[in-house]
């Protein structure tokens, strides 16, 4: 997950309000019940020691998601009587919750709006496809190419006389797979979507699949739907879901093959807290890998103004001359660091049955 989205929340001091609400129920809840809902965590940010204009402002932008669409979720972060960020959810959260910390609760937002992969959807047949794209947040048409429409079906027979005709088909066929390969790779370019989904006869999608260039092969899959079908909204879905689980997988092994020692003994990767708040102050986190039920996800650690000054213990930062130091989450504290310096992060809950890295944080590091 690209963090740079986040830097509004590093440009001013805390302490500040995190809010996550569940906008799912929304069609089903009362006008009166989402009200109540948003009084309800403004008062708990007030039980938490939230100034009064915070609270206000936090509980004035959940009234405003009363008339909101959004099919998951909102996030709200505030500070100082003002709501700095508002990001929509690509999910929604288990659970409403308000938090009053020094730093923002960003943590989260690795599950409930990272990798929200965005999909291509390509519906091919003989004469050219359909094209859709589809989120979280629905679909929209992303038009279509239309190919040469004749000869496009082979004849039953076998007689040495149609050999020219058959090759003509096959000359379409291979014509117009090309022809929607390249609009495939072209909707992708313009939206950048993570996922390419083909979908048709067995012949067409593969022929399609093979044409795509080779950097967009391995973000293509194909859907078993005969000609003219269209994907449920669950079958993309899982699409979708399959796609975060390889990538958190792959991000997974890179991080295991990282821990094996190089010719000089050195590791490229980074496990535990006392070792990752090395790193970061150090700004070697090249990646940042988190699994939020792990419990070094709300170890304390302590922080100072600056997101590379943070250690174990408030002693150590004292040392290091900050003056000034309160107490933080880790996984909160090192997306800071992260986010100054331009490092992604990656919640590797969905490669399940992995309890890498230990403690449920975790690094790929750089060395220069």
């Amino acid at each position: 997950m690209d963090l740079a989205f986040l830097h509004p929340l590093y440009e001013h001091p805390g302490p500040w309000a995190s809010v996550y609400v569940d906008t799912s129920r929304h069609t089903e809840a009362t006008p009166h019940e989402r009200h109540l809902t948003a009084v309800a965590l403004a008062r708990d940010l007030d039980r938490q020691g939230a100034d009064e204009a915070t609270c206000r402002a936090v509980r004035e932008a959940l009234e405003e998601l009363r008339h909101s669409s959004e099919p998951n979720g909102r996030a709200v972060f505030a500070r100082a009587g003002e709501v700095v960020l508002d990001p929509p959810l690509a999910r929604p959260p288990q659970r409403d919750s308000a938090v009053w910390a020094p730093l923002p609760h960003a943590a989260p937002l690795l599950e409930l709006a990272g990798e929200d992969p965005v999909c291509v959807v390509a519906y091919i047949d003989r004469k050219g496809a359909d094209l859709e794209l589809r989120s979280s947040l629905g679909s929209e048409d992303a038009g279509s190419v239309t190919g040469r429409q004749w000869p496009v079906h082979r004849t039953s027979t076998v007689d040495w006389s149609e050999r020219h005709f058959q090759l003509k088909v096959e000359n379409t066929w291979e014509h117009n797979a090309a022809e929607i390969a390249e609009a495939v790779a072209a909707c992708q370019e313009e939206t950048r979507a993570d996922l390419l989904i083909l979908v048709g006869d067995d012949r067409e999608r593969r022929s399609v699949h093979e044409r795509l260039p080779a950097h967009l092969k391995d973000l293509a899959v194909e859907a078993s739907h005969g000609t003219g079908s269209r994907l449920l909204d669950e079958e993309v879905e899982q699409a979708r879901a399959d796609h975060v689980r390889r990538r958190a997988e792959r991000e997974l092994e890179r991080f295991l093959a990282a821990r094996e020692p190089d010719g000089e003994g050195r590791t490229a990767a980074a496990e535990g807290v006392p070792a990752l708040v090395e790193a970061a102050r150090e700004h070697r986190i090249d990646e940042l890998l988190i699994r939020p039920d792990g419990p070094d996800a709300h170890r304390e650690v302590w922080i100072g103004e600056d997101p590379d000054q943070l250690a174990v213990r408030r002693t150590d930062l004292k040392i290091l001359g900050e003056q000034h130091s309160w107490p933080a989450r880790a996984d909160d504290a090192l997306i800071r660091s992260a986010v100054a310096t331009g490092a992604p992060a990656l919640s590797v809950t969905p490669a399940q049955g992995r309890e890498a890295p230990v403690g449920g944080l975790g690094a790929l590091l750089r060395w220069t």
